[in-house]
């Protein structure tokens, strides 16, 4: 009886361990080989990955820069702090303007780089001062608030490893004109005739009523002048070039006439902006949001916690101005030909690399 009862249990499974290896290996005739499907599977995922990273072509055509370099006797540059590897001592630059230490909340002199940081080689070194607040500058510059001499020594220490300062206050007022100009007297006699002393001024066509930036005698008490030709249109403006030729000629000449030829650096732009013919972002009245969500057909409001909310998508027009080597190199020239031979560029970085092919150092 056992006998015969295994037999019948043990038959099936003798039946099923025969017939299933064969099955499977029947199905794995009609299938890719494993390994042939994981070689596949990577190819694919190299490709896909080959494809992200490529990228688009751009459509458009640059001009090709033509005729000869441009000589000059001194070619200054701007690096900022924290964007070093921006620099090399390969490009044709006889000064390093190092941007930059700024005036702090309370006057103090802050945010001075380390000078061991940027390797200018034979190139000289200059520490940038900038004030960007009308109302800070005021305080520092006016002798009755009592921050002003501490300021002064403070950038005479900060200045000890570097080659020369400059100045680049932008918005001094109005009324501390003479506090301006007496700052930069005090500044110069301070540092002593071994350190250079550049100032920074911004574009004028003539002199104005009243004028915080009087180039003719600013130039009697530093070393150099940089005159900041750019922003012709700026952030805020209509859309327009950052400094046209015709505008920087203009510039160009005025400049000649108030600051003596030794101590006369045009400034030129590398950079670029864009305007958009609609702003999206801001703050709103109640009846502006409605108008705007109106006026894109915006069809639903959600609430988070409360909190309307909404989406729509708007087509918005871009102009751009920008400034690549054939207009750097016009701008240049038309310095050049009105004999002009020290120049400076805001800033490195935002050139294209070939462009300082077209520049020579000719200190004869």
């Amino acid at each position: 009886m056992v006998r015969k009862g295994f037999f019948r249990l043990a038959c099936p499974l003798i039946f099923l361990l025969c017939v299933f290896p064969l099955t499977a290996r029947t199905k794995q005739k009609k299938n890719v080989p494993v390994a042939e499907t994981s070689a596949a599977s990577e190819k694919n995922d190299a490709a896909q990955e080959k494809k992200t990273e490529e990228k688009p072509e751009p459509k458009y055509q640059l001009k090709n820069p033509s005729g000869r370099p441009v000589r000059l006797k001194e070619n200054w540059g701007y690096v900022m702090a924290g964007r070093e590897n921006e620099y090399n001592s390969g490009i044709p630059l006889t000064d390093v303007c190092y941007f930059g230490a700024e005036i702090g909340t309370y006057g103090n002199l802050v945010s001075v780089p380390a000078r061991s940081k940027l390797k200018t080689g034979k190139a000289r070194c200059h520490l940038v001062i900038a004030c960007n607040s009308r109302s800070l500058t005021h305080f520092i510059l006016d002798p009755q608030y009592n921050l002003r001499n501490q300021l002064l020594k403070d950038i005479v220490k900060a200045a000890a490893n570097y080659d020369g300062v400059q100045i680049d206050f932008e918005l001094v007022p109005a009324r501390d004109r003479k506090h301006f100009i007496t700052f930069l007297s005090d500044l110069r006699y301070m540092l002593g005739e071994p350190k250079w002393f550049s100032v920074c001024v911004p574009a004028r066509f003539k002199l104005l009523s009243e004028d915080v930036y009087p180039y003719a005698e600013i130039a009697r008490y530093c070393d150099r002048v940089f005159v900041m030709a750019y922003d012709e249109h700026w952030a805020t403006s209509k859309p327009g070039a950052i400094a046209n030729v015709d505008w920087c000629k203009k510039v160009a000449e005025y400049a000649k006439k108030s600051v003596p030829e030794r101590k006369l650096i045009m400034g030129l732009p590398l950079y670029g902006r864009t305007w958009a013919s609609e702003t999206t972002a801001g703050a709103w009245y109640f009846s502006g949001v409605n108008r705007i969500m109106t006026e894109h057909g915006v069809e639903s409001v959600n609430y988070e916690n409360d909190i309307p909310t909404f989406k729509y998508t708007a087509q918005v027009d871009v102009t751009g101005y920008f400034n690549d080597i054939s207009s750097v190199l016009a701008i240049a020239r038309t310095y050049e030909n009105l004999g002009i031979a020290k120049m400076g560029f805001w800033r490195i970085g935002m050139e294209s690399p070939d462009m300082w092919k077209w520049f020579r150092i000719d200190k004869k």
